[in-house]
């Protein structure tokens, strides 16, 4: 690399992201000023309750908030060194399903019920492959449905969405995100719903895949269990702002904030005695229209007065948690106490 010359992106650089939604009852502040970035290879969990921001920051890359009038979205966003917030649609609407893809929470109401799921995939196969004949495309399809692991794929290419079991659905999503080699995939809440032993199958299914194409991945869950043995690297988010981010290892073994520390409370635990109960994280999500000042977690914090009162005034900005800078977190509590608070209150009861 020649003297003063930059440091090449990585595959997803997301710098500064802020969406917000005008509504009529005031303005949606969803995402604020949110920043990560992910390797090809490497997977990245974000976490967090209903509302806190992660399924809107995923929308936001494949920039499919640019079909609502009412939304406003900030920052840059780079993909393999494209700039995608100033990007023309049809150049996002391109690389969406190419370069990128997502596999929805609900595949049922993601594919189309007057479609068969084997034509479903074509399609998406030939907008990015235009003149490519129906005959090779429909192998490519059945190739993909084989791939996932739904047994006779010719037959259950010409089958409806409503006729595939959830597992089923999920696997048949996955194929018609991956039809096209995508270098990102975003999983939105890709096991609700299934039973635990489907949901195992989901998650290897996507990790062996990920080792086949060496594609990016963003898994958006409220499960810990499934960041845990997924994730390399973890962002807790809460009323639409990253207040942890982190090597998983270091998230999951030395959490910094007390949200972290309430989401690893709630988590049943297999290696630990059977509690009658688990503890749950008190109170509610903030509203998005009406963040409270300073802290946005400052209600339900227990900790909250133990910093000269500054969680209910000043806004925390992410900062270094530890030696290395990989760590940040985003808290009033000086390292110190957060240490003493973690070890002698928090880590015994999680």
């Amino acid at each position: 690399m020649s003297i003063g010359s930059a440091a090449p992106r990585p595959y997803l650089e997301v710098k500064d992201l802020t969406i917000r939604f005008e509504t009529d009852d005031g303005i949606v502040q969803a995402v604020s000023g949110s920043s990560f970035s992910l390797e090809k290879g490497q997977t990245l969990g974000i976490v967090g309750e209903s509302g806190s921001g992660k399924s809107v920051t995923s929308l936001g890359v494949l920039g499919l908030h640019r079909t609502r009038s009412n939304a406003k979205v900030t920052g840059e966003i780079w993909l393999d060194n494209e700039e995608l917030i100033t990007a023309t649609d049809e150049k996002v609407r391109l690389l969406r399903g190419g370069k990128m893809a997502m596999i929805f929470q609900d595949p049922l109401s993601a594919m189309h019920p007057y479609f068969t799921v084997g034509s479903q995939i074509v399609e998406a196969y030939r907008v990015h492959h235009p003149g490519l004949n129906k005959k090779t495309a429909r192998e490519k399809a059945i190739d993909m449905l084989a791939r996932v692991g739904i047994p006779q794929p010719e037959r259950r290419f010409s089958d409806y969405a409503h006729q595939f079991s959830g597992g089923m659905r999920q696997r048949a999503m996955i194929a018609m995100a991956l039809v096209n080699d995508p270098q990102l995939l975003i999983a939105d809440e890709p096991t609700t719903a299934l039973d635990v032993t489907v949901q195992a199958q989901i998650l290897d299914l996507i990790r062996d895949l990920q080792e086949e194409f060496g594609s990016a991945v963003i898994m958006i869950t409220h499960d810990l269990g499934v960041v845990a043995e997924l994730a390399d690297d973890v962002l807790v988010m809460y009323g639409g702002k990253i207040i942890e981010k982190g090597p998983a290892l270091d998230v999951f073994q030395n959490p910094q904030h007390p949200y972290t520390w309430g989401l690893l409370g709630s988590m049943p635990r297999l290696d630990r005695e059977v509690r009658d109960r688990l503890t749950p994280v008190k109170g509610t999500p903030p509203s998005l229209i009406n963040l409270p000042d300073g802290c946005a977690f400052h209600p339900r914090c227990p900790y909250a007065g133990r910093n000269g009162n500054r969680s209910f005034t000043d806004v925390p900005v992410l900062r270094e948690a530890g030696a290395g800078g990989e760590h940040l977190v985003a808290c009033h509590l000086p390292a110190e106490e957060r240490t003493k608070i973690f070890q002698q209150e928090v880590l015994p009861n999680l």
